[in-house]
């Protein structure tokens, strides 16, 4: 959950700065004043938000599984309508960030071998895979808490597991007999 947290965390705070930028160097109509810069900075803000995300990459199958699991288990009068919804979109999201990272990997090994970071040939490359994972990684910036609220449902309610403690008798003491 702490990936999860900074995750969250921190795709919250890109995407203030780019909202922020974007406001700012853009007209009325949502239009740049600078084409090349504007998509220089798109290009940051979707580099920027792949590396925070890549720590949570590893977890986050694990963290899915563990939120359908406990959704299922929850007592109905419990669950939000929209997380079912909000697990699926992650899991599509996830899956697609899978595609798109074999499919960088399989670009990068086709790369000359002179191209490394800093040259144009891997930093192009590398960009185009940003801009291509940036909705999937904005899905889980705008449906990720989903997981945080289901496990916190889950360590709220009586596990289905557990019967109800029974009260212990009242014993009467012997001097009131």
């Amino acid at each position: 959950m702490r990936h999860l947290d900074d995750y969250l965390s921190d795709s919250k705070k890109i995407l203030n700065a780019w909202d922020a930028y974007s406001d700012e160097h853009s007209d009325l109509d949502g239009w740049p004043h600078d084409d090349h810069a504007y998509g220089t900075r798109a290009s940051q803000r979707d580099a920027d938000i792949h590396t925070a995300f890549e720590p949570l990459r590893y977890s986050a199958r694990h963290l899915l599984a563990t939120a359908q699991t406990q959704l299922a288990h929850l007592p109905k009068n419990t669950v939000q309508g929209r997380w079912a919804y909000q697990l699926g979109v992650l899991h599509d999201a996830l899956d697609r960030l899978d595609e798109l990272h074999e499919q960088w990997l399989e670009t990068r090994d086709t790369l000359p071998a002179t191209a490394k970071p800093g040259t144009t040939d891997f930093d192009d490359a590398l960009a185009e895979h940003h801009a291509e994972s940036w909705s999937y990684l904005d899905d889980w910036a705008t449906h990720g808490k989903a997981l945080r609220e289901v496990n916190s449902a889950a360590r709220k309610a009586r596990s289905p597991l557990a019967s109800i403690p029974a009260r212990a008798p009242v014993r009467r003491s012997a001097a009131r007999k």
